[in-house]
């Protein structure tokens, strides 16, 4: 199985025919083997149709694409998957969205990637673990490293005029500052 690099850009910025650059949310998705990665139902091969769902869904829409995101790659808030690193990049992109309407959730989202700890302690009870071909403490450092990579972000994220979003940002700024 492949890991997916966690460093490529979640978006382009293609030159128009007057040359002016315009943005697409998620246009790098086709740049991710999903089919080749694991999420916590197999295939991570569903997680582009989830992050489209939240970017153009509907408010209902994006909030049940988000749940079954949340669920695929971050299980009860902690337990992260293969794919989790792979996704976050997408996750901080729809983060700053303005039609995006579940931003604060995306946020808490990235925030219990950044803690999530779980594998990393199972493997100190049992570090049998690290020695599986496929180590899930690599995916989790890998995760919390690729929400730690675009934290410069999180500046535009607390100068939003929504309080939930400068709330949710606030406390992600503080699980990254630990």
């Amino acid at each position: 199985m492949r890991s997916a690099s966690t460093h490529q850009p979640s978006s382009e910025r293609p030159e128009s025919p007057q040359g002016v650059a315009r943005a697409t949310p998620l246009m790098a998705l086709d740049r991710v083997p999903w089919g080749d990665i694991q999420d916590s139902t197999g295939s991570a091969a569903a997680i582009p149709l989830l992050l489209n769902g939240i970017a153009w869904g509907d408010a209902d829409t994006a909030r049940a694409a988000l749940g079954d995101l949340r669920k695929r790659i971050c299980q009860f808030g902690f337990v992260v998957e293969q794919a989790t690193a792979a996704t976050v990049p997408f996750l901080w992109e729809l983060a700053q969205l303005p039609q995006v309407t579940c931003r604060a959730q995306i946020i808490q989202l990235l925030k219990n990637i950044a803690e999530a700890r779980q594998w990393e302690s199972t493997a100190a009870v049992y570090p049998k673990l690290l020695n599986h071909r496929e180590n899930p403490v690599v995916w989790e450092r890998a995760a919390r490293q690729a929400v730690r990579d675009r934290r410069e972000d999180l500046n535009r994220l607390l100068a939003d005029e929504d309080t939930e979003i400068a709330r949710a940002t606030t406390e992600l700024a503080r699980s990254l500052a630990e």
